[in-house]
Parts: structure tokens; C-alpha cells; sequence
């Protein structure tokens, strides 16, 4: 059965705003540009269908995240948009036909630009002097970062010329040019520092580093693309107000062109694409803005972009190299997949080494072998995979490659999950390579929600043998975890006191955070209300499963087999016997007449005695649908 759409649209909500925050906040994005953009598109489908469920903090009315505590914050009075996304050629003439209809013209002009791959931010002027530098943030404030713009050669301190408004932000994109990433890389592996994975990485780093004598070390470039705040008229024309830009004396890409019509704007596109790799700076794709900037008034805006601009996102880049062999890796959930090691090759300025093969029915698919010459992307810039393989170069004796039958880290049975490609090592927990994940998976948010117990920090508890299971976590002092790597005593405090604070929960909360396979949020839901307790859980058949929405005989088998595990067993033990618990569970029954039984209860705003999160849960306890 389909997931609802309200529960969908609330993953998708969270999903995307933890995305956003990995990007922006913490300069570390976990997936590629690709997949965000799938799940935002998914997104704006479904409020589209059901706008009823489009929550007020929904990320399609966002830009970006919230700024770091320790910058001073810029609250910018024209708010810095993002931009809506389009992928072909048909979405460029689905562009410029709305802009045309949109203004009741047979053509248009535009201005044309490339995406450059790096940090936005806005630089304020008042009366010719550079007096404040702040990031995009979430659009409409962002992170004062003042003296480390200052130190970048290309923003001018004090503005030329004759024609200078008193005030005037001029907005643009930092980023490190690929010859200047190549010499800090090498100057920082002369040191014995570690490298900088890509420019936009090391540019967004660099820039938010909190002693500006570290940003003056990096070679950072401002290329500028347009104006924020000004006191004073420019110009009509978005052309000309870039002219007047360099005048002043910034340096504008030299790729920026004014061009009209759809045609001419996928020609530039195509233009782009065939120098991109002779480029001297990192891009992503190319912008379309109208550029008569009183007919911008009349075709407004969205709250989360601008109608008279959109991004065209390039294909992903590609390169030729040697699988020099392939291994099975096991992932954090059990799953066996296929990894090529390669020869090492430069993609879009990221040197690559490794890259997926999926599952063994791609492998098949496609053919590949160990010695094979392959085509290798880089999907959203970010996530390398093999494409296809060079047949024509392949060697003589080339041996076809399987996946083991067993589990290449702890020799459990490989089994394949029914239904899907993958193969999975039945180990569970007792595989050493599960065990991160599951543990990672019980702290996380929606299950039991343990602030300060990160990946990288679960990971290095696991290395140093501290932790195997979920119910260790609750052995922990703030001794131990003092002293763990960039944990300090106040730190490892705050996070003994988080995993205290977690042993109030929630019956659907706790079986989430279990990471029984196939079994999600919602399932641990209808699984709490429909046994009410742990142990009718723990001891439900097959056929009792079955009566719960949702619960078909795959999932019902993997909660019985889940359950069935000894380690399991004790592992639940453990960590009811270190002090968890939840509200008693009534079974919600439309007969018993629960006042929300049967009802929708809508939520919004700002609640005063709890939060949206908890007081959510007490309602569904209650037997009430909860909507936005």
C-alpha cells in the first residue's frame, strides 16, 4: 500500500530541511545536487495535489538554513532568493514561453550566466566604503562575516568612479578558482594537512572560518551577479547594471552574455557545456534572468524563488578509467554492494577512485569485469558510478565478477531481499559492520533523538570498543566520552544528560529506533496502537501482524525474525532495564469514543507548553489524524 501523503510530505520535509542544513550550515552536502532536486520536485508535487498539507516551515517556501550561533547575524532587506531548477531543453522554452506569456511579448532578452560552484553572499557599501560582507543564510538573514570578505583581493574596500550610490549591496558568488585549488591542495599535503575534497568545499570553508587571518591564507575570487539593496536607480537593464558593477571595480565572469530567446539561451547552454572543463572556475550549470528589470516587478516571485530566473543544471561530467579491481562492501543496513576501485581520474575537479556498481543485477547488466576501461560519472557532481564499459579495450581472460555468498566481514549467509536487486549478510548487529549504523539509526531524531551522539562520534566509541549495541550507549560516563576526540568535559556532559533525557519516550519512537528492517515511522506507529505494548509486539504471530495496516508478509516476517534474534533479545533488555519508558497505550478503538478518535486535529503555529514534534505524538496516542 502507498504511503498517505501526509506522511510522505512530512519526510520529505525533514529529510530535505536536514539536507539543507548539511549544505549550507556545515558546508558537508551527504547527496548528490541530482537527488536533492528529485526530492524537492517530489515535494512540490505533492503540495501541489494536496496544498492543504503544505506546512508553514515546508523547505519549498525556504532557501537555505538557518546561520551559525557564533556569526552575528545580517538581516537582509531584499531577501536573497534561490532559484527554481530545470534540466533540458524543454524546460528552457517552457521557461521563456511563461516569461513571454507572463508579459505579453513576442521575445525577450536575457542575461545569461554560469553557476559558478561556490558560497553566495551579499557585500554592502555605504558611501563608497565596503562596511559589511554576510552569507545568504536562509535567504532573508544570513552570517556576518565581515572581516573575512575583507580579505578576499577581488572585493574592492572602496568603490570607483563617479557614479556611486550611498548605499548599494552588490551580490555574488566566492569561489576557488581550479588552479588555485590545485596549489592550496598540494601546499597543504607538503604540510600534512588534510585535502580539500572539491573548490566549493574549500571556498565555503575558507569563508566561514571564525579567525579571519586563516581566510586571508586561501586564494578566494568574487565574481558578482547583481545588486541587493540600493539607495539610488541604475538601470533598467540587468546588462547594463553589471557594466556599472565592473566599473566600480569588480571583475564579472567573462562568460556572462546577453542573449534572446529560448534558442539563443540553449545555445549558450550548449556553449558552456563544451567549455566547461577549459574553464578556470567550477560550475554546476548556467543562469537565465530577464534582463529588463521593471518587467521583473510584473512577473513578481514564489516565496522561495523569482520568476523572471531560473538555473539550468548540466549534465553530469563523465571521464574514461580502469576498474582496477572490485569488492564487496557491506553498508551500514546489511546491504552487500558492488564497489569498483579505480584508477584514481579527475572528474569535474574531484579525483575519484571508487565508484558504485549498484547491486550484481547492474553488474550483469553492464558487464563489468576487473581490468575493464569504463566510463565513470560523477551523478550531481557528487556520488561517482559507472556508466558503462569500453568493450573495444577490454583484455583477453577477463573473468565475469559475482557477489559472495557470505557476508565478506563476518561470514554470515547472504541473502537476497525479496523483491529488490540487493543482497543483504543476515548477520544483523552481530556483523561488525551493521552495528555503526544500528546504533546511528537509535540515536537519530525521530527515534530516540540523542543531541550530541553524531556519526563520527558513534564511530569512534565503536573503534575504540566502547560501544557494540544501542544499550551500551546507556553504560557511558562523561569520563569516557571526555575523552574522545574534540569532546570536551562540558560537551561529553551535554551529551550524558541528552541520553538520560531520552529514556522518556515513546512506544512508536522506541520500535523505530530498534531499526527493524522494512519497518519505518509510520509502521511503528500503526504497530504501537494496534499492540499497545512492547511485549504483544515482541510476541505477535504472523497472522496478528497481518491485521495491521500497512503489515504485509514481508514485513510481518522480518518483525518476527528481527525479534526471534538473540542478540536482539538482549539488547532490548538491556535498554528497558536502563530505565526506558512511555505513556501507557490505549487501543484505539472507534467504539470506545476517544474525543479525537475518527478526527483531524490541525497544528500550527507556536505552541506554548510543548513542541509541534510532542504534541503530535499525544494526539495520535489519542487516536487523532494531525495535519499542518
Amino acid at each position: 500500500m502507498p504511503q498517505q501523503p501526509q506522511t510522505r510530505i512530512q519526510q520529505l520535509c525533514e529529510e530535505i530541511n536536514q539536507h539543507n542544513k548539511n549544505y549550507y550550515v556545515h558546508d558537508n552536502p551527504t547527496i548528490p545536487d541530482a537527488e536533492y532536486d528529485r526530492l524537492m520536485r517530489e515535494l512540490q508535487a505533492l503540495e501541489k495535489e494536496y496544498p492543504e498539507l503544505q506546512t508553514p516551515d515546508s523547505p519549498t517556501l525556504r532557501v537555505g538554513a538557518e546561520p551559525l550561533k557564533e556569526f552575528g547575524q545580517v538581516q537582509h532587506q531584499i531577501p536573497m532568493l534561490s532559484l527554481d531548477n530545470i534540466f533540458d531543453d524543454a524546460g528552457v522554452e517552457d521557461f521563456d514561453r511563461k516569461i513571454r506569456e507572463g508579459l505579453d511579448r513576442e521575445q525577450v532578452e536575457y542575461v545569461a550566466e554560469p553557476k559558478l560552484d561556490g558560497l553566495s553572499v551579499s557585500v554592502r557599501y555605504e558611501n563608497g566604503i565596503f562596511v559589511e560582507g554576510a552569507t545568504r543564510g536562509d535567504g532573508s538573514k544570513g552570517e556576518r562575516i565581515t572581516e573575512n570578505i575583507r580579505t578576499i583581493n577581488t572585493v574592492p574596500l572602496k568603490l570607483e568612479g563617479n557614479i556611486i550610490p550611498d548605499v548599494v549591496e552588490v551580490r555574488g558568488e566566492v569561489v576557488i578558482r581550479k588552479d588555485d585549488f590545485e596549489k592550496l591542495n598540494h601546499t597543504r599535503a607538503e604540510a600534512g594537512e588534510n585535502l580539500f575534497a572539491n573548490p566549493r568545499n574549500a571556498a565555503a570553508g575558507s569563508l566561514r572560518q571564525l579567525d579571519s587571518r586563516i581566510t586571508a591564507t586561501r586564494p578566494l575570487t568574487f565574481f558578482p551577479f547583481g545588486l541587493g539593496e540600493v539607495s539610488e536607480y541604475i538601470s533598467g537593464s540587468h546588462w547594463e547594471i553589471l557594466q556599472q558593477i565592473a566599473s566600480w571595480g569588480f571583475t564579472p565572469s567573462s562568460a556572462v552574455k546577453q542573449v534572446t530567446g529560448a534558442e539563443e539561451l540553449k545555445q549558450y547552454c550548449a556553449q558552456m557545456i563544451e567549455q566547461r572543463n577549459s574553464l578556470d572556475y567550477e560550475i554546476d550549470g548556467v543562469v537565465y534572468k530577464l534582463d529588463d528589470i521593471n518587467a521583473r516587478e510584473e512577473l513578481g516571485m514564489t516565496s522561495r524563488a523569482p520568476r523572471w530566473a531560473i538555473a539550468h543544471k548540466l549534465p553530469a561530467q563523465e571521464e574514461l578509467t580502469i576498474v582496477e579491481s572490485i569488492e564487496a562492501s557491506v553498508g551500514r543496513t546489511g546491504v552487500i554492494t558492488p564497489v569498483a576501485n579505480l584508477k584514481p581520474v579527475n572528474i569535474g575537479g574531484v579525483m575519484v577512485s571508487r565508484a558504485t556498481l549498484h547491486n550484481q543485477s547492474e553488474v550483469d547488466r553492464k558487464d563489468v569485469r576487473e581490468g575493464d576501461t569504463v566510463i565513470v560519472r560523477r551523478a550531481g557532481d557528487v556520488i561517482p558510478e559507472v556508466v558503462s564499459v569500453v568493450i573495444d579495450k577490454r583484455q583477453p581472460g577477463a573473468q565475469s565478477w559475482k557477489l559472495p555468498e557470505q557476508c565478506p566481514v563476518c561470514g554470515s549467509p547472504a541473502e537476497r531481499v525479496e523483491g529488490e536487486a540487493a543482497l543483504k549478510c543476515t548477520g544483523g548487529i552481530n556483523c561488525p559492520a551493521q552495528r555503526v549504523g544500528a546504533i546511528i539509526h537509535f540515536v537519530s531524531r525521530n527515534a530516540m533523538d540523542i543531541d550530541g551522539l553524531g556519526d563520527k562520534l558513534v564511530e569512534q566509541l565503536s573503534e575504540q570498543n566502547m560501544i557494540s549495541i544501542a544499550a551500551d550507549l546507556y553504560d557511558l560516563t562523561a569520563e569516557q566520552l571526555a575523552g574522545m576526540e574534540r569532546m570536551g568535559e562540558k560537551s561529553a556532559a551535554n551529551t550524558i544528560s541528552a541520553i538520560e533525557k531520552s529514556k522518556d519516550s515513546t512506544l512508536p519512537r522506541f520500535i523505530y529506533a530498534l531499526g527493524i528492517p522494512q519497518v519505518g515511522q509510520q509502521t511503528a506507529k500503526q504497530l504501537a496502537q494496534h499492540f499497545t505494548s512492547l511485549e504483544n509486539l515482541r510476541t505477535a504471530t504472523e497472522e496478528h501482524l497481518l491485521e495491521v495496516d500497512d503489515v504485509g508478509p514481508i514485513v510481518a516476517q522480518a518483525i518476527i525474525k528481527f525479534f526471534a534474534d538473540e542478540l536482539n533479545q538482549q539488547n532490548i533488555l538491556r535498554l528497558l532495564a536502563s530505565g526506558i519508558k512511555w505513556p501507557a497505550i490505549e487501543k484505539n478503538d472507534t467504539n470506545q469514543g476517544h474525543l479525537f478518535t475518527g478526527k483531524t486535529v490541525v497544528l500550527t503555529g507556536t505552541l506554548s507548553s510543548m513542541g509541534r514534534s510532542e504534541c503530535k505524538e499525544k494526539l495520535e496516542a489519542l487516536g487523532a489524524k494531525v495535519s499542518g
